[in-house]
């Protein structure tokens, strides 16, 4: 068999796709990659004839690919069936993977209601391009918007179009499409948002002051001394507080975030603002919502210890990795500490400790 990659004026562009033919019988795979023409007067960019190139090489490669899968009998005449399949409910059943990990799967179901958004009458895999890919970038920065009618914020379009681009290299490794069209559209840069958190003064004047919920306040301060977010907090259960001889006090539990399990020993405070011990398939806090209520709770309870912040009850988890760096703790423990699968997301605290250095030196002015 004969894999030959040709080209084919459509519009404005040239698309580029393979010729199989083998003893009479041809079989076309358009690639879903572009070139751009050279004009009537004039000549193409030096950007334009660097991208040509590099979409040459990609769809050479390709080609390289099919002839050897040919070659060693893997792959005859493509398999239509599979690019005529539908990219939403493959899309809808990657999301259902990530049940386990409610944080997740909330981002993916998310996403999957953008792309509906999007796109609503649904698409196949061989008709998803550049083009088609860009479309929805441009949806996500221009049009999308959250429940409330507000614009999404930077990194909430950098988490969505990035759900994309993990389906599409999926399909790519289950088979479905030859190569990921996403790889050709710039991907949203991600923002670092500012993280609120408690100094220790402030954490020590909170524990004190007057709060109208007592598990609120247990809940908060437990998270500003073990670093666990609202997610582990409520459904901790007793048969995962531990003790051990060489331990102490510690939790074994599942994050909820990203299913890992964790071990996290925690200090004999953070294990008082547990209380009493209960039935082992008993949750620690039951029957507590963390809804617009206790969010109101919550700033009454700071108002009333003098801190004006705007503190929510993720900033427990903020305060509990900047209290660590800030105190000597180093980085790859406090990553651990955190759960965290990547430095890179413990770093940003650290750039808050330089930041809080950089502020402390320039206090000292003796007028010179």
């Amino acid at each position: 068999m004969k894999v030959t990659l040709r080209q084919r004026k459509k519009g404005n562009t040239i698309s580029l796709y393979l010729d199989y033919y083998e003893k009479g019988k041809r079989e076309y795979e358009y690639l879903g990659l572009y070139l751009v023409p050279k004009p009537k007067i004039g000549t193409l960019t030096k950007f334009q004839k660097e991208e040509n190139k590099k979409i040459l090489e990609l769809a050479e490669r390709i080609r390289a690919k099919r002839l050897l899968e040919v070659q060693n009998n893997i792959y005859g005449f493509r398999d239509k069936e599979k690019l005529r399949a539908d990219f939403m409910d493959y899309f809808e059943a990657l999301c259902e993977k990530k049940l386990a990990s409610l944080g997740n799967y909330g981002n993916w179901k998310s996403t999957y209601g953008h792309l509906i958004a999007y796109w609503p009458k649904g698409i196949t895999f061989e008709k998803i391009n550049k083009e088609w890919v860009q479309g929805f970038r441009d949806y996500l920065d221009q049009k999308a918007v959250t429940k409330t009618g507000q614009k999404l914020s930077l990194n909430t379009k950098y988490s969505y179009f990035n759900k994309l681009r993990a389906a599409l290299k999926q399909a790519v490794k289950d088979g479905i499409m030859t190569f990921n069209p996403s790889e050709q559209v710039e991907p949203f840069p991600q923002d670092e948002p500012k993280r609120e958190f408690l100094t220790l003064e402030e954490l020590k004047t909170l524990s004190q002051a007057h709060c109208k919920n007592d598990s609120l306040r247990r809940m908060f301060l437990f998270s500003c001394l073990t670093g666990l977010r609202w997610s582990d907090i409520s459904k901790l259960q007793w048969s995962e507080v531990e003790y051990s001889e060489k331990l102490g006090n510690f939790l074994r539990f599942r994050q909820a975030k990203t299913n890992g399990v964790e071990t996290q020993p925690i200090s004999e405070e953070a294990r008082k603002l547990l209380g009493e011990r209960g039935k082992e398939d008993e949750r620690v806090f039951p029957n507590f919502k963390y809804g617009n209520w206790n969010k109101t709770l919550l700033k009454d309870w700071l108002w009333e210890a003098g801190i004006k912040k705007k503190i929510t009850f993720h900033c427990a988890r903020h305060t509990y990795a900047t209290l660590q760096l800030t105190l000597g703790t180093d980085i790859y423990t406090v990553s651990k500490l955190l759960g965290h699968r990547n430095l890179q997301t413990t770093e940003i605290y650290a750039k808050v400790i330089n930041e809080k250095k950089v502020e402390a030196a320039n206090k000292i002015n003796i007028g010179l």
